[in-house]
């Protein structure tokens, strides 16, 4: 297998040039407007810089061969075909077995999801991820099998000091089997009670 950086960023960089402009990827004219020069240099991962690099804690030699991997999977849910559900299952699902520990069978991963390092997070078989999800494996997380993480959840994998929030600890976060993550308000009927005193409330009824 062929995880070398630069390899990869020309293979991503082709890739999203398809994708978004419909042709291979040549590097832009000198001449080109300024925001053509931008949108084609923003299709190389090398000119892009993410926040976990930016983490204490990152391996970067682990990061390093998964960046070109990440930036095609967040361009490509930000492009035309990324909200093509049947589609996108199977793309993000491929990007997966390259970037996580572990990828399992039958895995379903909806547009938005996002992750810190990707190498400390393992998704069993028959697990769904639903969109705009943060899976902070910066310590280690383990979805188990067929277990479900609703939208916007955030899981996280580690924690800052009450006092000092500079001072960072990880852990491993575990999840499951078959357990649901609900991130909002659950579907039944929800009340409001007002807090009024209650002779504003009778003047306003």
């Amino acid at each position: 297998m062929q995880r070398d950086p630069e390899h990869r960023s020309n293979v991503v960089c082709d890739a999203l040039q398809q994708l978004y402009l419909g042709c291979r990827y040549g590097a832009p004219n000198a001449a080109a407007p300024l925001a053509e020069q931008a949108l084609v240099h923003s299709f190389d991962p090398r000119n892009a810089t993410l926040e976990p690099e930016y983490y204490g804690d990152v391996d970067a030699s682990k990061y390093a061969e998964r960046k070109p991997l990440i930036w095609f999977w967040m361009m490509y849910d930000r492009s035309p075909g990324g909200l093509n559900h049947w589609l996108g299952y199977r793309v993000r699902a491929m990007l997966a077995r390259h970037i996580f520990k572990h990828c399992g069978k039958n895995v379903k991963i909806f547009h938005g999801v996002e992750f810190s390092f990707g190498y400390n997070l393992t998704v069993e078989d028959n697990c769904t991820i639903h969109k705009y999800v943060l899976l902070d494996d910066r310590g280690e997380i383990v979805i188990h099998e067929g277990s479900s993480i609703s939208d916007y959840a955030n899981v996280y994998s580690h924690a800052h000091d009450l006092n000092d929030g500079m001072i960072v600890s990880n852990h491993k976060t575990e999840i499951g089997p078959r357990a649901r993550i609900v991130g909002g308000i659950p579907a039944k009927t929800i009340k409001v009670k007002s807090i009024a005193p209650e002779e504003l409330q009778k003047k306003s009824g």
